[in-house]
């Protein structure tokens, strides 16, 4: 037959080539898991070549393969034939059970325009079922959009990610530690904490050690177990949770309840600010372009004032303060009537520095969020008032009169009532909390 009649143009010719024994020179033994058995792809060295540098070296380097076949153990046959078919057409067939394979042997064999491909599909099928397991290779391949493609999906529906428990317990203790550091969170920290000390107990499992707590601590490591958020859990939530696992020490415990009491004067031990991404459509705003490490600001219970207004109707969660880094500080919070100096709502307790990421990077500082958000109605002025006693702090500078943030426009104003020199320009109280 005239094979070659039948297909008029060059790219069909070398099309028909493809897992074809004519005029082949080389077969690749792989793993076909379909049929369970090593099976053969006949290739052509010269087509190879002419689109992988790793071929190229492989057949006609100073050490060239002169075996005709050559077995691949790192393999499968369905990936590796469609690495073939795309150096044979530019073309592929990528499916949600294969790609992960095909992007392998794209990078293996340095094909780039096939590992773009791999990634885009992987973008495009990133859901909390499988965002782990292709988180660990887009971290493993350093693909930055594919990475911050994930973590776009764990921080909206980390709820639905850690309920995979099977591929949630899987994970590397890496990938672990770098998701209970996430500020942005969307999910309750009880919730999250029971994924972690699942995690735990499978991996105790897996090594034969029972799964105490002692054990399950162990196993964690101090870095994890400290960062998991206990004091904003609800009490009940947080007894029932660490009765159950048994991780924390009579001790912590004891603090833990003591500073949810606000009858802790040291340090709890844990981090006792919220996540920033549970609340969903809690938004910042930050009226300082930098913060000033030089210039300590003083936190000696003088009252610190900045006086807002909105151009449309917000509820206002709480503020964002600077703290003393490891140190505990006593806050009282007010929000007033500007105009009246009525008081909408207030709040005071014990607060430990954390470190605090957002637009100015990261600084040390604290939350304090109200017990129940108040109204801010567009063209009233309200003064945010607050007074700390503690260490002294970093300061903001470069103070903006107004930012657009997502949607409303926040004007910042001097206020006269200020005892501790914070203005529009330097000062505390860096950034608001509010939702729309």
């Amino acid at each position: 037959m005239n094979w070659q009649t039948m297909k008029p143009s060059i790219k069909e010719r070398i099309k028909f080539m493809l897992n074809n024994d004519l005029f082949s020179d080389v077969k690749f033994l792989v793993f076909d898991e379909m049929n369970e058995s090593k099976q053969a792809i006949p290739a052509h060295r010269f087509v190879l070549s002419i689109s992988s540098p790793v071929f190229e070296a492989m057949f006609y380097g100073q050490l060239a393969e002169t075996s005709g076949s050559i077995e691949l153990p790192d393999c499968d046959y369905e990936s590796l034939l469609e690495l073939f078919r795309y150096l044979y057409s530019d073309e592929v067939k990528l499916k949600d059970s294969n790609v992960m394979g095909v992007l392998y042997v794209a990078k293996k064999y340095v094909v780039p325009t096939l590992a773009d491909k791999c990634i885009k599909y992987l973008q495009n099928m990133v859901d909390p079922s499988n965002v782990l397991r292709i988180l660990s290779s887009a971290i493993w391949y350093q693909e930055k959009n594919l990475v911050d493609r994930c973590w776009r999906v764990i921080e909206e529906q980390t709820k639905d990610v850690v309920k995979a428990d099977n591929l949630f317990a899987t994970i590397d203790k890496s990938l672990l530690d770098a998701i209970v550091h996430r500020d942005t969170l969307n999910i309750k920290e009880v919730d999250l904490f029971r994924a972690v000390d699942f995690w735990a107990k499978r991996n105790c499992e897996s090594q034969g050690l029972i799964a105490s707590g002692k054990e399950k601590r162990k196993i964690l490591g101090e870095r994890i177990v400290k960062s998991i958020r206990f004091p904003t859990m609800e009490q009940v939530d947080f007894a029932i949770a660490t009765l159950d696992s048994k991780i924390l020490s009579g001790g912590e415990i004891v603090r833990v309840i003591h500073h949810m009491n606000s009858v802790l004067s040291s340090p709890v031990g844990f981090p006792a600010v919220k996540r920033s991404g549970f609340f969903g459509d809690i938004k910042r705003c930050c009226r300082f372009g930098s913060v000033s490490s030089r210039r300590r600001w003083k936190n000696d219970f003088s009252k610190d004032c900045i006086n807002i207004s909105v151009d449309r109707d917000l509820r206002l969660h709480g503020v964002r303060l600077f703290g003393g880094e490891n140190n505990s500080c006593w806050v009282v919070l007010e929000i007033r009537n500007a105009e009246n100096k009525g008081i909408l709502t207030s709040k005071a307790g014990w607060f430990s520095s954390q470190t605090l990421h957002g637009t100015l990077g990261q600084y040390c500082g604290f939350e304090v969020l109200f017990d129940s958000a108040v109204s801010l109605k567009r063209c009233i002025s309200y003064s945010i008032e607050v007074s700390i006693t503690g260490s002294d702090s970093c300061s903001g500078r470069n103070g903006y009169k107004s930012m657009k943030c997502h949607a409303a426009t926040i004007t910042f104003l001097n206020s006269k009532y200020c005892e501790n020199g914070t203005s529009v320009k330097c000062g505390q109280i860096p950034e608001v909390l509010f939702s729309i």
